[in-house]
C-alpha cells in the first residue's frame, strides 16, 4: 500500500496522519494494521525505528472510534506495556497525536514520579492506558486499577522486559485480563523465551516479520578497534576530536563508568553530560533536550538509551565499552543512519572483551573490520580473513559472567528492577531492588523527537510515522 487511506481508517485518524505529513506507510505497518484492523493477535518483528508504534495505534484508535464506549470506573479499555519510563511517554503522545480529532481518554503510569496522579487519572477510566509493568501492578495492588475489562493488550519491546526481569509481573498482569482479548507483541529480536511467551499468551498469531531479527543497520560503517583497556580514554577523545562528528552516543557498560567517561573527557576539553539510571527523571529530560538541540553534542549512557531515543542526526555511535548481551550491539548502533541518514559505529575491544566480539559477530553474520591499536600488536583477523562466525567455540579461557543470567525476580514483585517501572516514590514496593547491577538491567528508552501531543517533531515533509 503506498498510502494511509488504502487501510479505511476513519477520517479523523486520517486528517491528523495527515496534519503529521505521514503520507507513505512503512513495511511493519502496511502488513500490520490490516491484521489489526480485523481483529486477530499479532506477533511482530520489528526493529526501533520502523515505526511499528503507529502500526498498532492506528487500528485501535479506529477499533475505539467505531465501537464507542464510555470506560468504567479505575478500567480501560486498551493497555500498552512498555520496559522503560520514556518509551512509554513516547507510545503515549503518539496516540495523542494520531487521536486528537477524537474524544479518548488516555493516561500513563510509569516509576519515578509519585502515584497520587496516575491514581487520579485513572478514577473514572480511561480509553488507553500505556504503563511500565511494575508501576501497573502497583496500582492494581493499591485497588486504584482494575484490568478486567481490557479489550486490547500491546507489549511492545517483548524482548527488553524480558532481558529487564519483568517476566513474572508480565505474567500476573495477563493473568488479570480478559481471556477473550486482542492481544499484540512486538519485538526486535525473537529469542526462544518470547516464542515460548508469545505461544502461551497469543491465539493462533499472524507473524509479521519486517526485517530478519538482530540485522544490523545496512547504512551504518562499523569498525573494531582493539585496543588495551587503558588506552580507551585517550583514544575516545582522539575520535571525537577527528571524526567530522554531529552528534555522537558513546556508550558504557555501567553507570560509574559513564560518569568515568564523562571526567576524562571533560579533562579533555570535550564537552559530554551523562545519562543513566541514577540520573532523575528531569535530569534525564534536561540532558536529552540539550543533545537534541545540539547544546551537547557528546551524550555518554549506559544501555538506556539503546531502545527508544529518535533523535536524528546521531552521526556516531561509539562503543566504549562492548556489550556482553549481541543484541544489545544492534540497538545500539540502530541510535544512528536514521531517517535515510549514514552513520558510523566504532567498538572498542579490548581483550577480555573478545568473547563479547564473537558472540555480537555471530549474531549478526559478518565480520566487522578491525585495526589493533594494542601496545603488544597481535594479527587481527579481518573480513575474508577465514574467519567462521558461525563456528562453535568453547569456553575455555572466557571470562566469567560473560552472558548476564537473568535476576530471578520474584512473583511477588519485591525485587522488580531498579529505577524503571516504578522507582522509589509512590510505592511501597521494590525496597530490595539491586543497586550496583550494570545500567542494562535498568534499561530506559527516550522520548521521541517530539513537543507537545500534537506538535510536529521534524520539519520534513513526508514522513511515516513511528
Amino acid at each position: 500500500m503506498t498510502s494511509f487511506h488504502e487501510f479505511g481508517l476513519a477520517e479523523p485518524i486520517i486528517r491528523a496522519l495527515s496534519e503529521e505529513k505521514y503520507l507513505t506507510p512503512t513495511p511493519i505497518q502496511t502488513q500490520t494494521i490490516p491484521l489489526v484492523l480485523a481483529g486477530g493477535d499479532i506477533v511482530g518483528i520489528a526493529q526501533t525505528g520502523t515505526g511499528k508504534t503507529a502500526a498498532f495505534a492506528l487500528p485501535i484508535l479506529n477499533r475505539l472510534l467505531s465501537a464507542p464506549a464510555r470506560a468504567e470506573r479505575k478500567t480501560c479499555r486498551v493497555l500498552v506495556l512498555s520496559p522503560t519510563r520514556e518509551l512509554s511517554g513516547q507510545i503515549l503522545d503518539s496516540f495523542r497525536a494520531y487521536g486528537r480529532h477524537l474524544r479518548i481518554q488516555t493516561a500513563l503510569a510509569i516509576g519515578g514520579v509519585p502515584m497520587g496522579r496516575q491514581v487520579r487519572s485513572l478514577m473514572n477510566g480511561v480509553d488507553v492506558l500505556v504503563a511500565t509493568p511494575g508501576r501497573l501492578l502497583d496500582l492494581v495492588q493499591q485497588n486504584a486499577l482494575r484490568l478486567s475489562s481490557v479489550e486490547v493488550l500491546v507489549l511492545d519491546e517483548a524482548d527488553r522486559m524480558l532481558d529487564m526481569g519483568f517476566i513474572h509481573d508480565i505474567r500476573k498482569i495477563v493473568a488479570k485480563t480478559p481471556v477473550q482479548r486482542q492481544t499484540l507483541m512486538f519485538s526486535a529480536t525473537m529469542p526462544k523465551e518470547i516464542a515460548e511467551l508469545a505461544a502461551q499468551m497469543l491465539k493462533n498469531p499472524q507473524k509479521v516479520a519486517v526485517t530478519p531479527a538482530a540485522t544490523t543497520v545496512e547504512r551504518v560503517d562499523q569498525r573494531i578497534i582493539h585496543l588495551d583497556r587503558a588506552a580507551k580514554p585517550d583514544i575516545l577523545a582522539e575520535i571525537l576530536r577527528a571524526e567530522p562528528v554531529d552528534r555522537a552516543l558513546v556508550f558504557t557498560r555501567t553507570k560509574h563508568g559513564a560518569d568515568k567517561v564523562v571526567r576524562a573527557l571533560l579533562k579533555s576539553g570535550i564537552p559530554a553530560e551523562a545519562i543513566h539510571g541514577n540520573k532523575s527523571q528531569g535530569q534525564r529530560e534536561r540532558v536529552l533536550a540539550a543533545f537534541r538541540d545540539g547544546r551537547v553534542r557528546t551524550l555518554v549512557a549506559t544501555d538506556i538509551a539503546a531502545r527508544g531515543i529518535d533523535v536524528d542526526g546521531v552521526s556516531h555511535v561509539i562503543n566504549y565499552d562492548l556489550p556482553n548481551i549481541p543484541e544489545s550491539y544492534v540497538h545500539r548502533i540502530g541510535r544512528t543512519a536514521r531517517a535515510g541518514a549514514d552513520g558510523i559505529a566504532i567498538s572498542f575491544c579490548s581483550s577480555d572483551e573478545a568473547p563479547f566480539l564473537r558472540d555480537i559477530e555471530k549474531l549478526i553474520r559478518i565480520a566487522i573490520p578491525s585495526t589493533d591499536r594494542r601496545t603488544d600488536q597481535r594479527p587481527v583477523q579481518g573480513p575474508g580473513a577465514n574467519r567462521n562466525v558461525d563456528a562453535p567455540r568453547h569456553n575455555a579461557g572466557r571470562p566469567q559472567g560473560r552472558r548476564r543470567q537473568r535476576p530471578p525476580y520474584p512473583s511477588n514483585g519485591h525485587n522488580r528492577p531498579h529505577d524503571q517501572s516504578q522507582g522509589n516514590k509512590g510505592s511501597g514496593h521494590g525496597h530490595n531492588r539491586p543497586q550496583s547491577q550494570p545500567d542494562n538491567i535498568a534499561t530506559v528508552g527516550f522520548m521521541r523527537d517530539a513537543g507537545p501531543p500534537g506538535a510536529k517533531s521534524r520539519a520534513d515533509a513526508g514522513r511515516t510515522p513511528r
